[in-house]
């Protein structure tokens, strides 16, 4: 029984990774105000510290392989975008604690800030139901899309490039 359960969730974690990277398009929304605790040092990062720039917020876990296997790809954008005025943030909803998800930041050399964000700043982003979950805010601080599982870089850069121009 356990196996079939195993095989299950490998499969359904499978179908999210390949097909779960279909982008919606929302009617621009507000980006929900925050202040999370900064896993690199502890201290809080409020939303109005973003005010101005792009940024691509992704809500995301430390045990999710999706939300790892798209590291890499938020720290290209990071490193192609950063000085033009965007910026990955990572809101981890790990319950293990800011430790395990400062080791997860560290051995993934991951270049953008992660916050810790719990239900509450989910629920302000209109729920997140599966992870990962981006959404791309753009220089007023508009919500103009939301991705829903790993979406590849072509696409990520793509919308980027058209909000920073």
């Amino acid at each position: 029984m356990k196996k079939i359960s195993s095989s299950v969730i490998c499969c359904l974690f499978t179908v999210i990774f390949l097909f779960g990277s279909t982008t919606a398009g929302l009617a621009a929304t507000k980006m929900p105000t925050f202040s999370l605790e900064s896993v690199s040092d502890g201290k809080k990062i409020n939303s109005s510290f973003f005010t101005g720039k792009v940024l691509l917020l992704t809500f995301f876990a430390t045990w999710c392989p999706p939300c790892a296997a798209e590291v890499p790809v938020l720290n290209e954008l990071q490193q192609k975008y950063g000085r033009d005025g965007f910026s990955v943030v990572g809101l981890s909803v790990d319950q293990q604690g800011v430790s395990t998800v400062a080791e997860f930041v560290e051995e993934k050399r991951i270049n953008y800030p992660v916050l810790m964000a719990g239900a509450g700043t989910a629920r302000d982003f209109g729920g997140i139901y599966g992870i990962p979950v981006a959404f791309l805010v753009n220089r007023a601080g508009n919500v103009v899309k939301k991705y829903t599982g790993y979406v590849g870089h072509q696409v990520l850069d793509k919308d980027v490039r058209s909000l920073l121009n």
